[in-house]
């Protein structure tokens, strides 16, 4: 089926219209939702409708946005302008319905793009494996038994099983990471504070990010170009100006320093991921090994900020709606509710001083390779993982690569890489820049789908 750059230049083109894709996107999630269950609510009126305003456009000869006609959904942390904002959360169902679309939400649809509808997630984003209770567990198109992954599950899903080209989640630990990884699809987790949070309900306010994934390359970069501008009434957004990256794009890795992460990185994989690292690295023509400084202890600092804001954030919800609460989340809200202060302070004091020596790396790199996951999606209900040799619980050690990434605010690509050794499923790599050069990483990206070596594939479903 097209990938979403295909997509939005057929429509360009006039070789199809927006209406045909929507009613094939409707028609694919009607086909596919019963075994994945990617979606949590659809609006499949309303994308028609959006979908033949723009052919009405082209008809009288106006200007098209480059996302016009691209279906798209977001993670049910997003603001729907008359929907309730659920957050994977049943205590949200009583809240009431969204006054206005999230920023993020807005500028896909000025850019274009058709909104079909929300996506599962872990209750507030806290969780790996998009388990559910309240909305079900989403599975992973290329093996159903297995995890999409999480916080934004759905998101990976969605785009995975070809419901959609194109869909917004969200990123604290590695939960635009995770699910790209597990689903073989393309992530994006910007820089932190690049892209407007305004409009998404919060999880931890001091590492939070919103991204894109995508079906290929070209078209995560055309939807990151849609999504950046400042955002003067978000006090949580830095960017000051948009950064063009799709002109970018062609002139790959020419020039570009890329290393690739030894040590811990290499520790806590498995034998795939390291092979598909190992692949990556081939295909760019890395072959030095670069040490990210602290990454255990930052990894440590980002658990104790995740638990303690995170906690604080569900105080009062705790206090009164505790039973409402996902199963597999209540207790470590709890958790971060009772931890001492004083180690939040100390986490925070660790920060500064990683991010500096984070950031030093990138005077003589301009991007570092490693492994997205330690392992391939574990089966659905898993409570250990094996990575060579050790027995560690699962949902949380799902983001041991990841964490330590996120913490210091550096941008990332996910890249979808098929390594033996997986029975057929993917496992993704990092590919990470300095912060606020999202560009770097996409022209990594794009240097490996040309080279083949990371690749979006079809589910058999």
């Amino acid at each position: 089926m097209p990938s979403l750059s295909q997509t939005a230049q057929a429509i360009a083109a006039g070789r199809t219209s927006a209406s045909e894709v929507a009613i094939a996107s409707i028609a694919r999630i009607e086909a596919t939702e019963a075994r994945i269950n990617a979606f949590t609510g659809t609006r499949f009126e309303a994308a028609l409708a959006q979908a033949a305003r723009i052919d009405a456009q082209r008809a009288r000869g106006e200007p098209l946005g480059p996302l016009a006609g691209v279906p798209f959904a977001v993670k049910n942390l997003f603001d729907i302008a008359g929907e309730v904002t659920l957050a994977g959360s049943r205590v949200n169902r009583s809240n009431p319905p969204a006054t206005a679309d999230a920023v993020l939400v807005q500028r896909l649809q000025a850019a274009g793009a058709v909104l079909v509808g929300s996506l599962n997630m872990d209750e507030y984003a806290y969780g790996f494996t998009t388990e559910n209770s309240h909305e079900g567990a989403t599975h992973n198109p290329h093996r159903l038994a297995h995890t999409a992954g999480g916080s934004s599950g759905g998101c990976g899903a969605a785009v995975a099983a070809g419901q959609v080209p194109l869909a917004l989640g969200s990123d604290t630990n590695g939960s635009i990471r995770v699910p790209s990884s597990f689903c073989g699809v393309w992530g994006l987790k910007p820089t932190f504070g690049r892209l407007s949070r305004r409009g998404s309900f919060p999880f931890v306010a001091n590492i939070d990010h919103l991204g894109p994934f995508a079906d290929d390359l070209d078209g995560l970069a055309l939807a990151y170009d849609a999504l950046q501008g400042p955002d003067p009434l978000d006090p949580g957004c830095f960017a000051t100006q948009v950064q063009p990256t799709v002109r970018g794009l062609p002139q790959g890795t020419r020039g570009l320093r890329i290393g690739v992460l030894g040590g811990y990185f290499e520790e806590l994989a498995s034998a795939p991921a390291r092979a598909a690292v190992a692949a990556a690295a081939a295909a760019l023509g890395a072959r030095e090994t670069v040490h990210w400084p602290h990454p255990a202890e930052a990894r440590t600092a980002a658990f104790i900020t995740t638990a303690s804001e995170g906690g604080a954030l569900h105080l009062q919800r705790l206090r009164t709606r505790m039973a409402d609460f996902e199963p597999l989340s209540v207790d470590r809200f709890i958790a971060g509710a009772l931890q001492p202060a004083a180690w939040y302070v100390r986490a925070q004091r660790f920060r500064r001083v990683y991010r500096d020596r984070v950031n030093a790396l990138f005077r003589d790199w301009d991007v570092l390779i490693a492994p997205a996951t330690p392992v391939a999606a574990p089966a659905l209900g898993s409570e250990w993982i094996e990575i060579n040799g050790q027995r560690l619980p699962c949902r949380p050690s799902i983001g041991l690569l990841t964490q330590p990434v996120s913490f210091a605010g550096c941008p990332v690509v996910a890249a979808p890489m098929w390594p033996d050794g997986t029975d057929g499923l993917p496992i993704g790599v990092q590919l990470i820049a300095a912060p606020w050069r999202e560009d770097l990483a996409l022209r990594t990206g794009w240097a490996l789908q040309q080279a083949g070596a990371a690749t979006v594939k079809e589910p058999a479903l």
